[in-house]
């Protein structure tokens, strides 16, 4: 109840925001955009404001779901009216900040990171409130500041536009649809219809897996490709250094197959000229790799051949904050030092078993914790691992690792189909990078390992956010 009320708060609030047009009809408010500096270590952070930018297209979001209840993301923002305290509109996320900071490199330094803040741009003086995720999980106020929407320096130019805009799929008003654009980094001018084709076959590839296969209709899809002056993107594991017009690169974190841009302003400059929530950043590379932050960007290497898997599997990290349900690969990140219930709606520790958080599509008869071949899963996937590091050590070519990759998922299809609860949802030990502590939904699922489809877990909370942003 309360949750609706502060929804019907927020609606009345931004339409009274709205200017009348000639025809009565309420005008949709443009974007606003809060650019801001995250600094820290693994110990403290601080935040400074950078820009306050009125981007040059209308806000495209769901007017009905002004308020973010999903409980999802690392942090959380609020944008509140300054004379009143109402809340208008929140959003939970995640940010390379809050991975960086669980690496062993934010023991020893501090770093800044570029982020932003995106709402629909109101015409009252607000407050807006960052929080993030206390020790018990609960989300508490870590910076606010206040701003004024008519202050003299918020600015409103617009930025220059690098690439056109390409119409993918369109189903309808970006208001009322979830807006996907895909992004191009690495390509050449000569090289944009390259993209275009690795645009649109990619996502077929999407929604020819399920959920999105059937809500396919609730997605418009958009892509603008920026000309970078050379072909490719950075791996500087490999002493490769290109001056991208995104800035995306490998070995994020000192991970060789982690892609990530760190041009946050870059990124949304060019972005800006299309209506987005979610963002895919397709990178004009065969390398094996990719990246997935929470209501940030997802990103692929185009011309991998497993570039299916790693697109679908990383934006699911994107969408619906779903967690790595692996725990056998090489990871930067530590564990945390207490464990607690994750956030993400795909990883439990399962602290009660009688709580848990998809207890409802749990089968009557399946035990919890659920037993499956997890030591004989092991052993293989280290051997794997190992043979893995070797070909990378000795930068053989990019087949021999696909080849090995094939090997692996051949026997693990195998595993799978063996055991006795592979269909069934129940509390697989092994998730969230950890091998104990940690349990994922099913035996198997894109989020664990190279198949090919969601358990039905991660398919419910990819549908939840779906209705966040799409409406009939």
């Amino acid at each position: 109840m309360e949750g609706k009320k502060a929804m019907k708060k927020a609606l009345s609030f931004f339409l009274l925001s709205f200017a009348i047009t000639a025809t009565g009809v309420w005008a949709t408010p443009r974007t606003m955009r809060v650019d801001y500096y995250h600094t820290g270590d693994v110990s403290r952070e601080m935040f400074s404001v950078d820009e306050v930018v009125l981007e040059p297209l209308p806000w495209p979001g769901n007017p009905d779901r002004l308020v973010d209840n999903m409980n999802l993301g690392k942090y959380l923002f609020e944008v509140r009216d300054r004379a009143t305290d109402s809340l208008l509109y929140s959003r939970g996320f995640a940010s390379i900040f809050g991975e960086w900071e669980t690496t062993d490199e934010a023991k020893l330094m501090n770093r800044t990171f570029s982020e932003s803040l995106r709402f629909p741009a109101p015409e009252k003086p607000v407050q807006i409130i960052l929080k993030k995720r206390d020790p018990r999980n609960a989300f508490r106020e870590i910076w606010r500041f206040s701003l004024d929407p008519k202050n003299m320096f918020v600015n409103s130019a617009k930025p220059l536009q690098n690439g056109s805009v390409i119409e993918i799929e369109k189903h309808g008003d970006p208001a009322k649809r979830l807006d996907l654009l895909i992004l191009g980094d690495g390509y050449t001018a000569r090289e944009r219809s390259k993209f275009e084709k690795d645009a649109r076959r990619l996502t077929n590839i999407l929604f020819n897996t399920e959920p999105f296969k059937s809500r396919r209709t609730d997605f418009n899809v958009w892509a603008i490709c920026p000309a970078s002056a050379e072909s490719g993107i950075s791996r500087p594991s490999s002493g490769i250094h290109h001056q991208s017009a995104i800035g995306a690169t490998y070995d994020a974190f000192g991970l060789e197959r982690y892609i990530l841009t760190f041009d946050n302003k870059a990124f949304r400059n060019i972005a800006a000229w299309a209506p987005y929530e979610l963002v895919e950043i397709l990178v004009n590379n065969n390398t094996y790799g990719g990246g997935g932050i929470f209501n940030l960007y997802s990103t692929v290497a185009a011309d991998s051949l497993w570039a299916p898997y790693i697109f679908v599997h990383e934006f699911g990290h994107h969408l619906a904050g779903l967690a790595d349900e692996y725990y056998t690969s090489d990871v930067a990140y530590n564990p945390p030092a207490e464990k607690i219930e994750p956030w993400e709606p795909n990883a439990t520790a399962l602290l009660d078993p009688s709580m848990l958080k998809w207890k409802d599509l749990v089968s009557p008869g399946t035990p919890v914790p659920t037993p499956w071949d997890k030591e004989g899963f092991e052993k293989y996937s280290r051997e794997v691992q190992n043979k893995r590091r070797v070909l990378r050590k000795e930068n053989r070519p990019e087949t021999e690792i696909d080849v090995l990759f094939n090997e692996e998922k051949a026997h693990e299809d195998q595993m799978f189909a063996e055991e006795k609860y592979a269909r069934k949802v129940g509390a697989f030990e092994g998730a969230n990078y950890q091998a104990k502590g940690y349990y994922r939904p099913q035996a198997n699922c894109i989020m664990f390992t190279r198949t090919d489809f969601f358990c039905r877990v991660c398919q419910e909370a990819i549908k939840t956010i779906i209705d966040l942003y799409s409406r009939p």
